[in-house]
């Protein structure tokens, strides 16, 4: 069983901001395999299914980005998902948008929904998918660029990210990571 989980902040000013590029990969997900992410419990959004004959628990943790582990671990420790069994999506501004990376494991880097996922599971070994968002003309804008609105001609590339994100999830549960981060990365 996997436990897929997209990182985003869960008030509506947020969505389809370049932050909640998790929550729009496990929308995908859920939408090409006809998953409806209705249950509520894990302080998160939450539905179990069948994606590459494996079951899959699709999560979207309702707490503030800073607190997702929170829900994650909760979950991992409802259904004892393996760490190897993770999968966490979330956005990356080291990433050209609209590209993805995939690692079997790591550190959290600078982002803070990530830093709360490695402090609750206490492991980084669990598998990522970083989303490419870019960076702002300003360092300074930084806040505003992540959670602000995004122009309408950059939304289609943003969506390619999303798009190569959820197929690679697919990939990683038919062949394995290994074999997801030769074709992805």
């Amino acid at each position: 069983m996997y436990l897929i989980v997209g990182l985003g902040n869960p008030e509506s000013e947020y969505a389809h901001t370049r932050h909640n590029m998790g929550f729009d990969t496990i929308n995908e997900l859920a939408k090409n395999n006809n998953i409806n992410i209705t249950k509520t419990k894990f302080k998160a959004l939450y539905e179990t299914g069948i994606i590459q004959n494996e079951k899959v628990i699709l999560l979207k943790p309702q707490t503030y980005m800073n607190l997702s582990g929170e829900a994650i671990k909760e979950a991992r420790d409802f259904y004892n998902v393996k760490p190897e069994e993770i999968i966490v999506i979330y956005d990356d501004i080291d990433i050209e948008k609209g590209k993805i990376k995939l690692r079997k494991k790591g550190g959290p880097g600078s982002h803070n929904g990530m830093k709360s996922v490695v402090q609750e599971l206490n492991t980084t070994d669990f598998i990522r998918i970083r989303v490419g968002i870019g960076q702002p003309e300003f360092k300074s804008d930084m806040i505003n660029y992540v959670i602000g609105k995004v122009p309408e001609e950059e939304q289609k590339i943003l969506q390619q990210g999303t798009k190569k994100a959820a197929e690679a999830i697919e990939e990683i549960l038919k062949n394995g990571i290994d074999i997801a981060m030769n074709k992805f990365n």
